[in-house]
């Protein structure tokens, strides 16, 4: 059973590695023995997890990339396309009313939350189609995709045209072998929002969640690795919500 969420021999690419999220997802899946290549636009923080996952015995690498820019996707082609597993994680939120919110919000927001998603993916799957070895692209989606919340509209409906275009694209792609799959956390708990967990607004959000805590980013280990591994193989067009019971909460 192990074997089947082993990684070994795969390539993984994950954006927006440069902190958070996406910082995790490229240590588990090294640990799982993924050779992975972390994209984003810091290049001093990718360096320094380069440097991390090298340290401890794993292959990777880095890659600079903006996510919302075909030119940058293009010049990144083949390094893109020859990747077996693909996380789209990279991801921005502008939190402020929605009228407040500005043009150049929703294109930043929508340009790499939504349309980053779509060309990464493609350029992904042409590989992975040229190559005849099929894939798995995971897809970061949020329970914000799937509900509520105020001042975050152009992040909101960002996630919740992720998680279409997750359906979408499994379906045309399925006849490749391409698995296209998404994960929706819920709030998860990092060094970036300690403040927020300890505040009282943090605590009120805290109660709604049946579980009665933030996930933890271990919480997400699970689902990224069914969905990357054999272990998923009759999975596509999936939507993993790991929220801690949030999205069946009572109103």
């Amino acid at each position: 059973m192990q074997a089947r969420f082993g990684l070994d021999g795969k390539t993984a690419l994950v954006t927006g590695a440069s902190a958070g999220l996406g910082v995790h997802f490229a240590r588990t899946l090294a640990d799982a023995g993924a050779d992975v290549i972390v994209a984003a636009r810091r290049t001093e923080a990718l360096a320094a997890l380069v440097a991390e996952l090298t340290g401890n015995g794993h292959k990777a690498e880095a890659l600079t990339l903006d996510v919302s820019s075909s030119a940058s996707i293009e010049a990144a082609a083949d390094t893109i396309g020859s990747v077996d597993i693909l996380v789209n994680n990279a991801g921005v939120v502008r939190d402020k009313p929605a009228l407040s919110q500005t043009e150049e919000d929703w294109d930043a927001v929508v340009d790499t939350d939504l349309k980053g998603v779509f060309l990464m993916a493609k350029a992904a799957a042409e590989g992975m189609k040229a190559r005849g070895t099929g894939g798995s692209i995971i897809n970061i989606a949020s329970i914000l995709g799937l509900r509520q919340a105020g001042n975050v509209v152009p992040y909101a409906v960002s996630k919740a045209g992720v998680i279409q275009l997750t359906k979408a694209l499994a379906l045309e792609w399925a006849r490749f072998g391409i698995r296209v799959n998404a994960i929706a956390p819920g709030y998860i708990g990092t060094d970036l929002n300690t403040d927020f967990r300890d505040s009282d607004a943090g605590k009120a959000l805290i109660k709604r969640i049946p579980q009665r805590r933030l996930g933890d980013l271990q919480d997400l280990d699970g689902p990224l690795l069914l969905l990357a591994s054999q272990a998923g193989a009759y999975m596509t067009g999936s939507v993993i919500v790991a929220d801690g019971g949030h999205l069946v909460s009572t109103l």
